[in-house]
């Protein structure tokens, strides 16, 4: 019944000894509204599950009662085995107590195999939706959030930090009502048992509390620690798996294998720290149940000498005691569990606490209809707060069905212009505007579903060549399927494949060439077809013969609609409507192809350049 699980949401505790369970080892004290907040959190979490929780907590209490039952009619028992000597019926009362103690024990152990099973599958239930909220979280998270993160230590929060949440949402309702009522009611049976017995064991508890909380602390700091080392370990895996090809290109697999050494024997060491203050808790509190279990062998002993007890009490005390021991053993199994899951939950509502810097304004309206009439106005850009200008009052007006490219060095803002559409990122002075409306006055979806983007950094998911292409629009049919397949010249290489549309093409795309999953993202957007496209790069790794092919496509498609292009290689956009040269200092030169060579501008020289290679 002992398991892992990150519990995070604090719930504001009263006792001196719990408060400190809530404590931040690495940053002290969690700020009370944030504590209240974490609590509300937590407890939202059983609100689907609250009939099934009754049902534990009631089964919890069955079994709690059950353990302290045994002990009081082990004591009836030998209490009156001198009477029953010379009663006639006697064994028939006794099997009639022992028949009663059977049928306790079974009411205990269904209760148990109750609140271990429906227990955890609530604690698994709850531990699913939070990896499903942490999950839904992310996708509404803005790319600049991205831009900050690192893909492994994103994956450590969703996927191991929740691994012990099923443990923790099963065992602190189930744990602390059982350990609770075991505790208080083997205290109190000893209590009237034998008071100053049940005084000796009271003295005890504050030493072993006091002890208990240092190790706490200390447990709470190397788990922590444990978990962001193997956020770091992951991080570093997918990292070099991901680029294996790379790596062993540079033949830098040793270099590799050092540097996952290195995180790897890191988190070793924090892991140690976390195992050793474990050892030193549990020991010491087995060694508190073992004193405990001395004071009433060697107190009782005394006691019968002294004629103030009986031997039927000195047996009930020491049942009372393997009962008082339990919730001991239970707290510690609590205290290693809420550690566990603290440190995780804490990591995973700081993920679930980012805030999208991209979202709907409260009084968005999705965006109807689109002509495809696009207006930069005085626009200001940069990445970073305190960065530099990436685009400055910069203004710009494309005509719905303009095919415009967009051509200049590397660094003058040539993506950054076209994310802006979207909204990937939020202009810091001027607006972008579709059709005269404001992107930020509209929804994202709807503002996202008119807009066709292939970029540069070409991205297949794991599955089939079919799935990847309705990853662009899931309802259309074969025929508009296959028909964008064919647009961007992918058709035949497809058919080719072993189990054409249906062939498995790895994870992202890694069993194609280069300029085929180049083919097989443009014939997405070709799906999609939306009135508005942009193409960054996108046919930058097409061999001659495809590039050609999909410049055809491309300028077919782009009829009656606005598609914007970004390209370095100036022969993909030579019959653009207007090609716009930036510079550093914004649009340095518009206009066609013929007028920009007659001009013998940047974008003449930059044409000659390339045709001289």
């Amino acid at each position: 019944m002992s398991s892992p699980s990150p519990v995070e949401e604090q719930r504001a505790p009263r006792h001196s000894f719990l408060k400190h369970l809530f404590v931040r080892a690495d940053s002290g004290a969690i700020a009370p509204e944030i504590r209240r907040a974490h609590s509300r959190r937590f407890v939202s979490y059983y609100r689907p599950h609250l009939p099934l929780l009754a049902a534990v907590l009631l089964c919890a209490m069955l079994v709690a009662a059950a353990a302290l039952a045994l002990p009081l009619m082990t004591n009836l028992i030998v209490s009156r085995l001198a009477d029953l000597r010379t009663a006639p019926d006697a064994i028939w009362q006794l099997l009639l107590i022992g028949g009663l103690m059977v049928g306790v024990f079974l009411v205990q152990a269904l209760a148990t195999y109750f609140v271990d099973y429906q227990g955890h599958a609530m604690g698994a239930k709850i531990e699913a939706q939070v990896r499903q909220d942490l999950f839904e979280h992310c996708q509404g998270l803005s790319f600049s959030f991205y831009d900050r993160q690192r893909t492994g230590q994103l994956m450590s929060r969703i996927s191991n930090d929740s691994l012990w949440l099923g443990e923790l949402f099963h065992h602190a309702p189930e744990d602390l009502t059982i350990a609770g009522l075991k505790f208080f009611g083997a205290l109190t049976v000893i209590a009237l048992v034998d008071p100053l017995i049940a005084v000796a064991i009271a003295v005890l508890i504050p030493f072993a509390c006091g002890y208990a909380l240092h190790f706490n602390r200390r447990m709470s700091l190397a788990l922590r620690v444990s978990k962001e080392r193997i956020a770091n370990v992951n991080e570093k895996v997918e990292d070099a798996l991901g680029g294996i090809r790379v790596v062993q290109s540079f033949a830098n697999e040793a270099d590799e294998i050092r540097r996952f050494a290195g995180e790897n024997q890191r988190f070793l060491m924090s892991r140690k720290d976390g195992y050793r203050s474990e050892a030193l808790l549990w020991s010491g509190m087995e060694g508190f149940g073992q004193l405990v279990t001395i004071v009433v062998i060697v107190g009782g002993a005394i006691r019968i000498l002294s004629n103030d007890l009986t031997a039927a009490d000195l047996l009930t005390l020491l049942l009372c005691v393997g009962v008082l021991l339990d919730p001991i053993k239970r707290f510690d199994n609590f205290i290693r569990l809420w550690q566990e899951g603290y440190t995780g939950f804490t990591r995973a509502m700081e993920l679930l606490e980012e805030r999208p810097e991209i979202a709907d304004r409260p009084n968005a309206v999705p965006l109807g209809n689109v002509e495809g009439r696009i207006d930069f106005r005085g626009v200001r850009f940069r990445y970073e707060t305190d960065g530099p200008n990436i685009l400055e009052d910069l203004s710009l007006s494309v005509e719905p069905g303009e095919f415009v490219a967009l051509v200049g060095p590397s660094g003058v803002g040539k993506s950054t212009l076209c994310s802006l559409i979207p909204r990937f990122y939020d202009v810091a002075d001027g607006s972008v505007c579709v059709d005269g409306i404001d992107v930020r006055n509209v929804t994202l979806a709807s503002l996202r579903s008119k807009i066709g983007v292939v970029q540069q950094d070409v991205y297949l998911f794991a599955g089939t060549v079919r799935e990847n292409l309705l990853y662009g629009r899931p309802g259309a049919s074969e025929e508009e399927l296959i028909a964008a397949a064919k647009a961007a010249n992918a058709h035949d290489f497809i058919t080719a494949l072993a189990m054409g549309y249906d062939t498995d093409i790895g994870q992202r795309g890694v069993k194609l060439s280069g300029g085929q999953k180049q083919r097989l993202t443009i014939a997405r957007a070709f799906l999609k077809n939306p009135p508005i496209l942009i193409f960054d790069e996108a046919t930058s790794a097409l061999d001659n013969e495809s590039e050609r092919a999909v410049q055809q496509a491309l300028v077919g498609l782009s009829k009656g609609r606005t598609t914007l292009v970004i390209a370095h290689r100036l022969s993909t956009v030579r019959h653009a409507d207007r090609i716009l040269v930036l510079g550093k200092n914004g649009i340095v030169e518009d206009g066609n192809h013929d007028t920009l060579m007659a001009k013998g501008g940047v974008y003449s020289a930059l044409h000659s350049v390339q045709a001289s290679i």
